[in-house]
C-alpha cells in the first residue's frame, strides 16, 4: 500500500538489530539513501517508540525484529522486508530459487561470490515461547550501510519491471503480511484444551498404555482384518493394497476416491479408520500437548510459503484444522469470533484481471456468482455453470468439460482467453505472473500438492473440473499449462487477500479486536462481543478497499460471508 507522507517527505528509516537488544538506525530520503549518519541505540524497542513519525521501517527480515518488538509492546505500522522483497524480485527476473538473503543480494550487487541461504528454522514442538519460535537463523553479517545499498538497488529493480507500481504494491503487501503473521502468532488462536480432549475421547475412545492406538482405531483395525480374513495393518497402504489384490481387486493407492465405490466389506471400516487415524496423528493428544499453551494455539505463519503466494505454517498444521476439531476453538468469555469467508473468490478475481465486461457484470453482484453465470449461459443449471467456471480456471481437458468451456467462452470470451493465454505461456516455458507481478517458477521446479490447483474449499468440484494435484511437478508441458492457467488466478487472489489483511489490520487498530487466523479465503478476528458489528463492517470495508487498490476501479465485488460465533465449528 502506498506510503503515508508527512509534508512532502515520506519518513522511512532503516535499522539492524545489534547484540544485547540494541539497534543501528538511519533515516532515508526519497532516493532511498541515508540523509544523516548512522545512530546506535542501546534499546531497539525504545528506539522505535521514540520515533512515532516514522511511517515505514526498512529491515532485513521481519522474523528477526518484529516478534521482539511485539513482546515489548511496540507494534509498527509498516515495514519493508528486504529478504521478502528479494525473493519476489528474483522470481520476477527469472531467477526463482536463487539465494534470497540480504548477504546474497549484497554479493550480487558487488559482483562477489553469492553465499547460499542459511538453513530454515525448524520449529520444535513443545518449545513455543516467542523467543524459541522466532529464534533467528544463523547470523548473516550485513552492515546497516550495506543493507541500505541493497534496499536502494531493490528500488531500482522495481523501477525496471514492466509495471513498477504493481510490483511495489506487491512488495509492500508481502511485507505487511509478515507483520500480520507475527501479530497473529503473538495473539494466538483461542483454544480450549479441555474441549479438545473431550472431542478426542468421543471420536477415538480411551487410550491404551504402552503407546498403542486408542480403542476405536483398534476396533476398526480388527474389523478391517476380519473383512480380509487375515491380519491387515490399515495404517500401511502397501499392506492394504496387497490385501485387496489377494481379494481380486487391483488398486494403485488407498485414497478415499479410489476405494469408496469398491464392493468389499473392508471398505467402510477402512474409510472410517483413515479419517480417525488422520485426526489421531495430526491433531491428537500429542499435538495438543505440543502446540497449545495457556489457552492459545500459536503456529508460525509463513506468508508466501507457496509459489502462488498462499500462506503455509512452520509446523502445527494450522491451515488444515479438521471441522470436528474446530469445536475446541472457543472465544474467551465475553468475546466472539468473527469468521469471514470470501465468496467465490477466484472466479471474481478472474473477472477483475481479465476485464471481461460480461463476467465483471455478473461478478459485480454480491449474490451467487455461479447462479448468475448459469442464467447467462447454462439455462439456469448452476451445477454445470460451476463446473464450467472451475474447468476454465483449473483446466478441464476432456468429457463434458469441453462443451461447458465452449459455452463459457461464447458468453465470457475475454475471461476464458485470459486463462487460455496463461496456459499457453506455461506450455511454452514462458514466465507467468499474477496481476501484481508474483512470478511462477520455471518448469524445472516443483510445488506443493495444493499448488497444482485443487482449491481447499472445493476439492471435489475441482477434481471434476480436471484439476491435478501433481500437475506442476510433472515435466509434461500440458500439465504445466494447467498449473499456470490456475496460477494467474490463484496467485492474484493471494495478492488481493494480502491487501485485505493489510487494510483490515489498519481498520482494527483502534479496537481491542485481534486478527488471529488466516488461510486462503478465510479470516478470523477475536474481539469483545460489543465490537463484533464494527469488525464485520471493517471486513467489508477492507475487502472493498483491497479490490480498488489491487485491481483499480472495477465493478467486481468481493463479498464475505460473515458469522459471529463463540465457537469456530458453529461458523459453517
Amino acid at each position: 500500500m502506498p506510503d503515508v507522507t508527512l509534508g512532502t517527505v515520506t519518513e522511512r528509516w532503516a535499522l539492524t538489530p545489534t547484540e544485547h537488544g540494541g539497534a543501528q538506525l538511519v533515516p532515508l530520503g526519497p532516493d532511498a539513501l541515508p540523509t544523516a549518519p548512522v545512530t546506535t541505540e542501546p534499546d531497539l524497542a525504545k528506539a522505535i517508540r521514540s520515533r512515532p513519525e516514522v511511517t515505514r521501517w526498512v529491515w532485513r527480515d521481519t522474523h528477526a525484529v518484529y516478534p521482539h518488538l511485539l513482546a515489548a509492546g511496540v507494534p509498527v505500522d509498516r515495514c519493508y522486508d528486504i529478504e521478502a522483497a528479494e525473493n519476489l524480485l528474483l522470481a520476477h527476473e527469472g531467477h526463482h530459487g536463487d539465494p534470497r538473503s540480504a548477504a546474497a543480494a549484497l554479493a550480487r550487487l558487488k559482483g562477489a561470490p553469492v553465499p547460499p541461504d542459511p538453513p530454515p528454522r525448524i520449529v520444535a514442538p513443545g518449545h513455543l515461547s516467542m523467543d524459541a519460535l522466532f529464534e533467528p537463523r544463523p547470523p548473516v553479517e550485513v552492515t546497516l550501510t550495506d543493507l541500505v545499498d541493497v534496499y536502494a538497488e531493490q528500488q531500482r529493480r522495481h523501477d525496471a519491471t514492466a509495471h513498477p507500481g504493481r510490483m511495489r504494491l506487491l512488495t509492500a503487501s508481502e511485507s505487511a503480511g509478515m507483520l500480520v503473521a507475527a501479530e497473529m502468532h503473538a495473539a494466538g488462536l483461542p483454544w480450549r484444551a479441555d474441549v479438545h480432549r473431550a472431542v478426542l475421547a468421543e471420536l477415538l475412545g480411551e487410550r491404551y498404555g504402552g503407546g498403542g492406538e486408542p480403542r476405536r482405531l483398534a476396533e476398526l483395525a480388527d474389523e478391517v482384518s476380519a473383512a480380509f480374513g487375515r491380519p491387515v495393518r490399515p495404517d500401511l497402504p502397501a499392506d492394504v493394497i496387497k490385501a485387496f489384490a489377494q481379494a481380486g481387486i487391483k488398486l494403485t493407492s488407498t485414497r478415499r476416491w479410489e476405494i469408496e465405490n469398491i464392493d468389499h466389506p473392508a471398505v467402510p471400516p477402512l474409510i472410517e479408520y483413515k479419517k480417525l487415524y488422520r485426526i489421531y496423528t495430526a491433531h491428537g493428544w500429542t499435538w495438543l500437548n505440543d502446540w497449545v499453551r495457556d489457552g492459545r494455539f500459536r503456529p508460525e505463519y509463513l506468508p508466501g510459503g507457496t509459489v502462488s503466494g498462499r500462506w503455509t505454517t512452520n509446523g502445527g498444521g494450522a491451515l488444515q484444522i479438521p471441522k470436528v476439531i474446530r469445536r475446541a476453538v472457543v472465544a474467551d468469555p465475553g468475546w466472539r469470533l468473527v469468521v469471514a469467508d470470501a465468496d467465490q473468490m477466484e472466479p471474481r478475481v478472474l473477472a477483475a484481471i481479465s476485464r471481461d465486461p460480461a463476467f465483471m457484470e455478473v461478478s459485480g453482484q454480491a449474490a451467487d456468482l455461479y447462479q448468475a453465470v448459469s442464467d447467462r449461459a447454462f439455462a439456469g443449471d448452476r451445477g454445470q455453470a460451476k463446473l464450467a467456471v472451475l474447468g476454465a480456471i483449473y483446466g478441464q481437458t476432456s468429457g463434458d468439460g469441453l462443451k461447458n468451456l465452449a459455452l463459457l467462452r461464447r458468453r465470457f470470451p475475454q475471461a476464458v482467453a485470459y486463462v487460455d493465454e496463461a496456459a499457453r505461456a506455461g506450455e511454452e516455458g514462458r514466465l507467468v505472473r499474477t496481476w501484481l507481478g508474483r512470478t511462477c517458477p520455471p518448469a524445472a521446479g516443483a510445488a506443493e500438492p495444493e499448488e497444482a490447483g485443487i482449491p481447499q474449499d472445493e476439492p471435489e468440484q475441482a477434481a471434476d473440473a480436471g484439476g491435478s494435484t501433481y500437475g506442476y511437478a510433472s515435466s509434461n508441458s500440458r500439465a504445466r499449462g494447467r498449473f499456470t492457467r490456475n496460477f494467474v488466478v490463484q496467485g492474484s487472489a493471494a495478492d488481493w487477500a494480502l491487501l485485505v489483511l493489510a487494510a483490515l489490520r489498519r481498520e482494527l487498530a483502534d479496537m481491542a479486536a485481534e486478527l488471529v487466523f488466516f488461510q486462503h479465503d478465510e479470516v478470523i478476528v477475536h474481539c469483545p462481543e460489543e465490537e463484533a458489528p464494527r469488525v464485520t463492517e471493517a471486513i467489508r470495508e477492507a475487502s472493498d478497499l483491497a479490490a480498488r487498490i489491487t485491481f483499480g476501479e472495477t465493478p467486481v465485488r468481493f463479498p464475505f460471508t460473515t458469522a459471529v460465533v463463540e465457537c469456530y465449528a458453529d461458523a459453517k
